[in-house]
């Protein structure tokens, strides 16, 4: 059996009751299940119909997410998740580049390497290079002032736990970062780069081996080796080229407002919802949130 999931903005509640029972009728599936009004619903069927993708991209003018997949093993016991622009709303290395006075610039490769055009690591360390000289004391003021995070991210992070689930923040960013990320939202470890900070000012270097595409996939099979589960227990979410390797590895991986190249390649994209779409498409309803 598979599940189709049919979910929206929550801020925005604008899923059609008839959009979902068109849908249903059209692909011959069970009752529909409403798992918050407006918001998100879902219903089994028997096979993934041949017009699923063009069905999506209907559904994408209307504001709507459509997501299918087996109903079995769909609820995870772990979250691998990265941070910047998925967690939070940001990209930490851009907030800080703005400090410095070359915001402009690092956003313009950060954007391309998101994409997959530059390569990770050398991009990562043309970016950093730029921050040379930037008093270290920016990072607490960027966190204080600059980050904010992605809605559903608390509920996402206590509803798993609640239920069993391991959380594990990893990311191309900073550990400056993703510590206080982490404590805030309930993840249980995280990883990320070491910025160099020499008398007091950012060095414009990190801290090697960088931690990029390959260390996340890394991430993922030590942590589900330790916890004794496998990559089919784990969703994992991002936005960009360097997730891609855990997220083709994960059990479920999930392009949440991702870069186009990367939703390509995708079967669970989430354009419109927040990270609450990640709890709906396990089967959590609305009333089985924890915050």
């Amino acid at each position: 059996m598979y599940i189709a999931t049919l979910l929206t903005d929550p801020a925005r509640p604008t899923l059609d009751p008839a959009t979902v029972e068109a849908l249903r009728n059209a692909w011959g599936g069970g009752e529909a299940q409403w798992l918050a009004p407006d918001v998100a619903a879902e219903f089994a069927m028997a096979a993934v119909p041949g017009n699923r993708w063009d069905v999506w991209a209907d559904l994408q003018k209307l504001g709507v997410d459509l997501v299918v997949q087996p109903a079995e093993g769909r609820r995870k016991k772990m979250l691998l998740a990265d941070m910047d622009s998925t967690m939070i709303q940001q990209e930490c290395v851009d907030e800080l580049a703005d400090e410095a006075g070359v915001g402009a610039r690092v956003k313009e490769i950060t954007a391309r390497a998101m994409n997959g055009e530059l390569d990770f690591d050398g991009a990562l360390k043309e970016r950093v290079g730029l921050l040379k000289g930037l008093d270290a004391g920016v990072i607490d003021r960027v966190l204080a002032t600059r980050i904010t995070y992605m809605p559903g991210g608390k509920a996402l992070l206590a509803t798993m736990k609640a239920n069993g689930a391991y959380a594990a923040l990893v990311s191309g960013g900073f550990t400056a970062f993703t510590g206080k990320v982490a404590a805030d939202l309930g993840f249980d470890e995280n990883r990320a780069n070491t910025l160099n900070i020499e008398d007091g000012a950012l060095a414009g270097t990190v801290a090697l081996p960088i931690l990029g595409r390959a260390a996340k996939v890394e991430a993922l099979q030590q942590i589900t080796a330790r916890l004794g589960i496998t990559a089919a227990d784990v969703m994992a979410v991002g936005d960009g080229a360097n997730d891609l390797g855990m997220l083709g590895l994960a059990g479920a991986g999930v392009a949440l407002h991702a870069k186009p190249s990367v939703a390509a390649e995708c079967d669970i994209r989430i354009n419109h919802g927040d990270l609450t779409a990640l709890l709906y498409i396990q089967g959590y309803s609305q009333d089985a949130f924890r915050i």
